[in-house]
């Protein structure tokens, strides 16, 4: 199933918000479109922004408009992903190289969506030559296909593991508050055929202290110059109980995910988002009207937690350390 699409005049995005249940789309036929896709999570996961955004900037030189007004737009969407300022840093540097020809920066933004893909099975291969035996893996949040221009980062690692039969199964988080564990990532592994459960976030610890979970393996947002790991929120809950019980915890991400501009994680800039997606289920308010709601987006992970970083171009280890053999 397509979930980016590139329609001559128009993006067409699989609305993410309804799934599992409802398969629905969105057409974006300006970059105010695609900005506010990006914005109320249409499409979501630090690589899938940064293709749409590309996309939003193919169809604003398609549409003769102040291109680098509609980068400015597109970069306040939303501020943690990194991708999203490579892939419109990308594309301003091509649209300044090609005078803005439309066709030049559609076949731009086509090939940053084809690139992703690739590099997707690379850290796919990369990733699942880490475990020699069958494995159980743990996974917080989405960074599948869906989150991707498709196969996934972390799941990406996951299905390469299914596909050479080196997989035993699949816990995800459910990943409060916007469920995108519960709804898309077992969704993902479902239409795979790959053996998972959903369990809730808080009883990640109670299968690892069961000796259930052979290791984990998240997405990213953005990872600074020292390893900390911008992640959706609760994953540094996670990298601390895989600590505890000394499971390796590894990150999967493109290089372009790599912000080594920053030199820690206190530089990352995090996302807060509204109250409503706490505080309401289905329509219905769950909290109290009189109730504050901190809702914040992401956290960091310190980069001393992670065993690893599965990349494109190889695993990178503490200190990164480059691995490809």
């Amino acid at each position: 199933m397509k979930h980016i699409e590139w329609k001559g005049r128009a993006l067409i995005l699989l609305d993410q918000r309804k799934l599992p249940g409802e398969i629905t789309f969105v057409t974006c036929k300006t970059p105010q479109d695609v900005a506010a896709s990006i914005r109320n999570m249409v499409v979501r996961g630090a690589p899938a922004i940064g293709i749409t955004a590309a996309y939003a900037l193919a169809l604003s030189a398609t549409l003769n408009r102040d291109f680098h007004a509609d980068c400015q737009l597109l970069l306040a969407s939303r501020p943690t992903a990194v991708n999203l300022r490579w892939a419109v840093e990308r594309m301003r540097k091509h649209y300044d190289e090609n005078h803005g020809t439309p066709d030049a920066m559609v076949t731009e933004a086509i090939a940053i969506h084809r690139e992703d893909i690739e590099m997707n099975r690379k850290m796919g291969d990369f990733g699942a030559a880490l475990f020699e035996k069958p494995v159980t893996i743990l996974t917080h949040c989405n960074a599948g296909a869906l989150a991707t221009g498709g196969y996934g980062t972390a799941l990406g690692v996951i299905r390469s593991l299914f596909r050479q039969e080196r997989l035993k199964e699949v816990f995800a988080d459910e990943t409060r508050p916007y469920l995108q564990g519960a709804r898309l990532t077992a969704f993902e592994l479902a239409e795979a055929g790959i053996p998972h459960r959903v369990i809730t976030d808080n009883s990640a610890g109670y299968f690892m202290a069961k000796g259930e979970i052979d290791a984990v393996i998240t997405g990213a947002d953005r990872i600074a110059a020292n390893g900390d790991t911008a992640n959706k929120i609760g994953t540094m809950m996670v990298a601390v109980l895989a600590n505890h019980f000394e499971i390796p915890f590894y990150i999967a991400a493109p290089w372009s995910t790599f912000d080594l501009s920053l030199e820690s994680g206190i530089d990352i800039p995090i996302e807060e988002r509204g109250r409503n997606e706490v505080a309401f289920i289905n329509g219905k308010s769950i909290v109290p009207d009189s109730s504050p709601v901190a809702h914040i987006g992401f956290d960091v992970t310190p980069g001393r937690l992670v065993s690893g970083f599965i990349t494109d171009r190889g695993i990178l280890h503490p200190l990164f350390q480059e691995d490809t053999d």
